[in-house]
């Protein structure tokens, strides 16, 4: 590699204790012999499986929490096994009110974790603020907030994993709104119960499950989906604080939701070319 000797040297960078918080071993320098992991240069180590190690295992990764606490994880080169094939469709629109609403009818409640623990972080942030910059007291505070939020990060991941594999399990051609989550929280006043409804998490399991087991998954463009009317497709603007869908021209009433999840599936189905057609949206 060339170096450009008339660049000026910068000065070094500072790299704090907490800078780098995992390290890797690609493939060599480690082995798992049942509940016990051998490290080159560290030793054996006692570990808790939360579940068997599946396939041939390919790096071994270690990692400390913001809480102090040790996390391993390996990436192992599996076999793909696809799920039986059946014609099951669903169409998913995500919400505040209701993580999503489906074309079968099912609503999935919002858990709205971060809000369920909002009034034990603000305590513990504020106790973590009156302690001095540096001092152990501070650390101790430190943590304390960090399994707080390393807790709610916990249950979103969890619930998603568990959504996300019913609906694998249970559909092959799925849809669902291909939404931009930087663009929605700027400047909104919803950030926060956007950020806490995991959409983005939700979708990126979703994507991955239905690849490994052999389904279909369709992403819209969520424009007017929530304003064109699914029986007939006429649009109509409709104020956000309206949760009812009630179309003037065919007369077709339903919820907001489920209207938006009507669309999703109708535009998802004709993206995956399941159906000749789909909405005028």
């Amino acid at each position: 590699m060339g170096c450009n000797l008339r660049e000026k040297p910068g000065f070094p960078r500072f790299r704090g204790v907490g800078r780098y918080n995992s390290f890797c071993y690609p493939q060599s320098g480690f082995s798992l012999i049942g509940a016990e992991l051998k490290l080159s240069k560290i030793g054996a180590i006692r570990v808790k499986m939360h579940r068997p190690v599946l396939g041939e295992i390919k790096t071994c990764t270690l990692r400390v929490n913001p809480s102090g606490k040790w996390t391993v994880s390996f990436s192992c080169e599996v076999d793909v096994k696809p799920l039986p094939e059946n014609d099951k469709t669903i169409g998913i629109d995500v919400g505040i009110e209701n993580f999503g609403v489906l074309t079968d009818g099912a609503i999935i409640q919002n858990p709205r974790f971060f809000k369920n623990e909002q009034k034990i972080l603000a305590k513990a942030q504020k106790k973590l603020a009156k302690e001095e910059k540096g001092t152990l007291e501070r650390q101790k505070r430190g943590k304390v907030v960090a399994k707080i939020h390393e807790r709610i990060r916990n249950k979103r991941k969890d619930f998603c994993h568990k959504e996300s594999r019913k609906i694998v399990n249970q559909y092959h051609y799925i849809c669902i709104e291909d939404l931009d989550i930087k663009n929605m929280i700027e400047g909104s006043r919803f950030a926060k119960s956007i950020t806490d409804a995991s959409w983005n998490q939700f979708r990126q399991f979703l994507t991955y499950k239905a690849e490994e087991a052999g389904r279909k998954l369709g992403l819209v463009n969520p424009a007017y989906t929530s304003q064109t009317c699914s029986r007939c497709q006429h649009r109509q603007i409709k104020e956000l604080s309206e949760r009812e869908h009630s179309c003037s021209q065919c007369g077709y009433h339903a919820s907001r939701d489920f209207n938006a999840a009507q669309n999703v599936l109708a535009l998802g189905l004709n993206g995956l070319g399941v159906i000749p057609r789909s909405p005028r949206l």
